[in-house]
């Protein structure tokens, strides 16, 4: 009876999955709006010109308006917990456009911040921030910068002073050199180091040496703003990056700059019918690989989705992380950046498509081995910054480089077994005792810390079912993962009766029916994700990603590709 149900399921969801697919071979996928990338548009766009982008930003305001929770809060996307960075955003938002006909969301809001703050004073907001992101800088100071343009910090120029100021001069060294000083910002934030560190020196100029360095590294730095900014304008393709360099640059008086003109065209294409925009444009190559791999033999359009996928391979160096050839980014558009995971799964992707790979696959294993860290781990963009977390080695990623190394060894490179021994003995050292990693791109707005233990190891342990020498940590993870299996069969992020999720619990399912586990924790989990999804036939998302420090968002796609490839694996594990 479980066994025709799963065979029905995988066929319905594998239709589903397959009808996805465009006529040129790769999916699209959907990214959730998000209230703060919609209040970083707006106020980007109001400031740069309140007259000519007044109607784009009143639909972004409407929408804002329309979907504030009922305690006066916003989360990053519709259904999620609301938090202080993306309310604190939409208040400044509504205060840059000083519309009177928003009183009382602005009212709800300011009541929803005092009550997680003390009071709408300054320091008491600027404290808060500081205590949510410590000393990563990548976002606390964009949103403390966007809060002062929107009034929330009080009248200018004082406001400034509460807005930490970014080295933007040491944008000016060599970029090889940035791995050495420690930037503040993760690597993939060079735009808004540059910017907002910029306008802050423009209102506040601080000691006066200070000041001179600064002043000399101000048009060095701008013309590095101009050659990485891609064509479309887009940073990262990411509406908030992009927003706050926008804001940043108009606040400066720099409304001509090249940099303005080709970000407020990309604000402009990106808004969606509805008002609102993403946090990202998409992520093309990345939901293509895994609905390739979640697919296995039963792709459709085989052919189209290898000349699509080998297109997507850089081929030249990337002009805004100085990357090597031979990486993939998440998008086909130019706004992405190579790196690791997406390296890693175009090269297992590519491993089942037909043809000969031979020379892309080289070069996609050449480029994951110089990006190896000291720790023998894999970080995502750049070897070395190792400071914040997201440029440190982390664990699902640094599995998914062994699953694909280890499919392509047939290439047999010389250097590629000591790399994987020093990749293994990461793992094995940063495996929790009772058998978990965190992943460093998911995480659980319900879960202790909001981390997602039960994703960050069904990645690690799906990763490693193929590759030698990793028994006894697989083990282990999978002790956990069983664990962690609720009473009515499925998964949340963690232990405990926290609600559960398609993607978790079809991620768990998948590693623990690869891995080999009993039969009474997959045909729970089996029963539970048939109900989570009516058969196969249902598949609603959950906000369990993360983007630009810990910024949720869900991907319309992601419970479907999940449950289609833990459907496979189970009836694999029945049949085996």
């Amino acid at each position: 009876m479980l066994t025709d149900q799963l065979h029905h399921a995988f066929a319905s969801a594998r239709a589903c999955l397959n009808e996805q697919c465009s006529a040129g071979g790769w999916w699209e996928g959907e990214l959730s709006s998000s209230a703060l990338s919609t209040a970083t548009a707006v106020i980007a766009l109001l400031r740069v010109d309140r007259e000519a982008h007044a109607a784009p930003a009143r639909r972004g305001l409407e929408w804002l308006a329309a979907t504030q929770c009922a305690d006066g809060g916003w989360g990053d996307t519709s259904i999620s917990k609301p938090n202080l960075s993306t309310t604190l955003l939409c208040r400044a938002a509504f205060g840059i456009a000083g519309e009177p006909g928003w009183g009382d969301a602005v009212k709800r809001c300011e009541n929803w911040i005092t009550e997680r703050t003390g009071g709408m004073n300054p320091e008491k907001i600027s404290a808060a921030l500081e205590a949510r992101y410590g000393k990563d800088k990548t976002f606390s100071v964009p949103i403390l910068m966007a809060c002062a343009l929107g009034g929330v910090l009080g009248p200018a120029p004082e406001c400034w002073r509460l807005v930490p100021q970014l080295p933007f001069e040491l944008a000016a060294l060599p970029r090889e050199m940035f791995a050495a000083v420690k930037m503040p910002v993760v690597s993939y934030a060079l735009p808004a180091l540059i910017a907002i560190g910029q306008v802050r020196f423009h209102h506040v100029r601080g000691n006066r040496l200070a000041a001179l360095w600064r002043a000399a590294a101000k048009e060095r730095t701008l013309r590095l703003l101009r050659e990485i900014q891609p064509e479309g304008g887009g940073f990262l393709e990411a509406t908030p990056l992009t927003s706050f360099v926008t804001m940043a640059m108009a606040d400066m008086g720099c409304h001509m700059d090249p940099v303005v003109h080709e970000s407020v065209s990309f604000l402009l294409q990106s808004e969606r019918e509805d008002g609102s925009w993403p946090i990202d444009t998409n992520l093309a190559t990345w939901v293509t690989t895994l609905s390739v791999k979640a697919l296995g033999d039963r792709l459709e359009n085989a052919p189209g989705v290898r000349d699509w996928l080998v297109a997507q391979q850089y081929r030249t160096e990337h002009p805004y992380t100085l990357s090597p050839p031979g990486g993939w980014a998440w998008t086909d558009l130019p706004g992405g950046v190579p790196d690791a995971d997406d390296t890693s799964g175009a090269l297992l992707a590519l491993r089942q498509l037909p043809g000969d790979h031979g020379d892309a696959a080289r070069a996609g294993i050449g480029w994951l081995l110089g990006l190896q860290n000291s720790d023998g781990g894999i970080p995502t963009f750049c070897r070395g910054w190792g400071t914040l977390p997201f440029d440190r080695s982390t664990a699902e990623i640094t599995a998914h480089a062994m699953s694909a190394m280890h499919a392509w060894n047939v290439l047999d490179l010389p250097t590629l077994p000591h790399a994987m021994d020093r990749m293994r003995a990461y793992l094995h050292r940063t495996q929790h005792a009772d058998g978990w990693w965190e992943p460093l791109w998911f995480g659980n707005e319900h879960a202790p810390q909001e981390m997602n233990p039960v994703y960050g190891t069904a990645q690690v342990l799906k990763h490693l079912s193929q590759v030698p020498r990793t028994d006894e940590i697989c083990r282990r993870a999978a002790a956990y993962l069983a664990g962690a299996q609720r009473s009515d069969g499925a998964w949340s992020g963690a232990r405990g009766h926290l609600p559960p999720s398609i993607e978790e619990t079809a991620a768990a399912l998948e590693a623990l029916a690869l891995h080999g586990a009993g039969p009474a924790v997959l045909e729970s989990g089996a029963a539970a994700l048939l109900r989570l999804t009516e058969n196969g036939t249902q598949f609603p998302a959950a906000p369990i990603g993360l983007y630009f420090a810990r910024l949720w968002y869900h991907e319309r796609l992601y419970p479907l590709i999940a449950a289609t490839a833990a459907f496979r694996a189970l009836i694999a594990a029945r049949q085996a």
